[in-house]
């Protein structure tokens, strides 16, 4: 089997900046033609030329940019409002579980021991597999206590 060659990409586009520099020299020596072209055309009518001069200076005046108004300053933007997400405590309990990580009972952060033994039962008197393991609730706090204190 062949192995497929890789391409060098730089040495391809050092090639092509060359070609695209050699293509702008060469329009630009073209340009000069065109210009050398253009003289030539103004010898041979003389009188033209004399009514173009004063048209040309009229046609400056129309030609150049329009004098630029004074550009108001722009107001300054109005800070962006950031939402702050609302935090909630939350505190850990104890979770008996069985296999289908179904909740069976939960225990206070002390009273890990008691969980285990409950899993422990079940296990005895079910004969499945129940386990414990550390669960976050939210924390709900009353408002009416807030309010009073």
């Amino acid at each position: 089997m062949a192995r497929k060659r890789t391409m060098n990409y730089r040495e391809m586009r050092a090639d092509f900046d060359e070609d695209e520099d050699r293509r702008t020299d060469e329009e630009g020596d073209e340009d000069e033609d065109e210009e050398d072209d253009g003289d030539d055309e103004e010898d041979e009518e003389p009188g033209a030329e004399a009514e173009a001069g004063e048209e040309g200076e009229e046609g400056e005046d129309e030609d150049a940019p329009p004098k630029k108004k004074k550009a108001k300053p722009k107001p300054k933007p109005k800070p962006k409002r950031t939402r702050v997400a609302k935090v909630t405590r939350m505190r850990v309990l104890w979770g008996v579980f069985n296999n289908s990580h179904q909740i069976v009972a939960s225990y206070d952060y002390p009273k890990k021991e008691e969980a285990e033994a409950h899993a422990a039962r079940l296990m005895a008197d079910k004969k499945t597999t129940h386990f414990v393991q550390p669960v976050k609730e939210p924390i709900e706090e009353k408002k009416d206590e807030k309010k009073e204190k």
